[in-house]
């Protein structure tokens, strides 16, 4: 009865707000494909009437709008990808959208609809952008009707450029001293699709003494924990000490791939830690109904190593 209710609540899917952006390539109009996971969005809303400029911001960051009394930044996902928007369009709207406890306001032109796509045909998008400059800006791909590509974007790459937050502003004390770094052995799994995300963890967890292995999707993490076992057989758990995922990736996302290594003996017993951008209730909770130790909204570095220590300490 347990994996069944596990494998139920972890469906592998997620539902996507499915939005466009007009653009011109090479003189021609054309429809730019995108799409966000619905659980960060909190609303589209028409362009605002007023917005303040933001001084020393990029110039894809056209300032900050008041909504309902909220002062938000507001940013150009044309300009952000590098991509030359149509000028006839003059109509735009406003996807606000929330994610590492931040909430920013997108520029696009139109939202479509909203769609329930299987991770499993979600491709990561490493081989799949032809256009450099919107390498590290597309997490996924996949294909909709008509053979279109809707392409998923890597929004927490924004907060990175833009210096939105500093996700090591706790490791430092009040009187302007670093705070120590625990220490620990043996070696932690990470998976996740966004290369900062993954550098981030990569980072914080040598600096706490931990060996890395990475994967960036749930079918990549557990075939890298299929081979720790080939290595490790019974005495995996010596080793490994923890695992970090993601919950957002191609091909199987971190909730699948957690119900099924919670429902396999050999894996069991590892604790997880969920670190992902979505801040909403449900998504934590169904985490941990799912098994994991902790869940985590990317990135702050003390909180992080506190429930490592926690965690770890049992």
């Amino acid at each position: 009865m347990a994996k069944k209710n596990l494998l139920h609540l972890a469906t592998n899917e997620m539902e996507l707000v499915d939005f466009r952006i007009y653009e011109m390539h090479n003189g021609e109009h054309y429809e730019g494909v995108y799409g966000i996971n619905v659980s960060k969005v909190d609303g589209v809303v028409e362009f605002p009437d007023h917005i303040f400029d933001l001084p020393a911001a990029p110039d894809y960051v056209v300032g900050t709008f008041d909504l309902r009394g909220e002062i938000l930044p507001l940013v150009d996902l044309g300009k952000w990808m590098c991509v030359q928007t149509d000028p006839s369009r003059v109509h735009k709207k406003v996807i606000i959208a929330k994610f590492n406890n931040i909430k920013i306001g997108f520029i696009i032109h139109e939202a479509k609809r909203i769609r329930r796509i299987n991770w499993k045909d979600i491709e990561g998008a490493t081989f799949s952008v032809s256009n450099d400059n919107q390498r590290g800006k597309i997490t996924g791909t996949t294909r909709i009707e008509d053979g279109r590509t809707l392409l998923i974007l890597d929004l927490e790459g924004i907060l990175d450029d833009c210096n939105f937050y500093d996700p090591m502003k706790a490791m430092i004390n009040e009187d302007g001293s670093q705070r120590e770094v625990p220490k620990f052995s043996g070696t932690a799994l990470i998976l996740d699709d966004s290369l900062i995300a993954r550098k981030l963890l990569r980072t914080s967890l040598k600096d706490a003494g931990f060996d890395i292995v990475e994967a960036v999707n749930g079918e990549d993490g557990i075939e890298k924990l299929e081979q720790l076992y080939g290595q490790y057989h019974d005495k995996l758990g010596e080793h490994l000490k923890i695992i970090v995922s993601d919950v957002e990736m191609p091909k199987m996302d971190g909730f699948h791939f957690a119900a099924q290594i919670k429902n396999d003996d050999r894996f069991k017993n590892i604790p997880i830690v969920f670190n992902s951008s979505i801040c909403d209730k449900l998504s934590e909770e169904k985490g941990k109904e799912i098994g994991a130790e902790a869940y985590l909204v990317k990135f702050d570095a003390g909180l992080f190593y506190d429930e490592i220590s926690r965690i770890l300490s049992k």
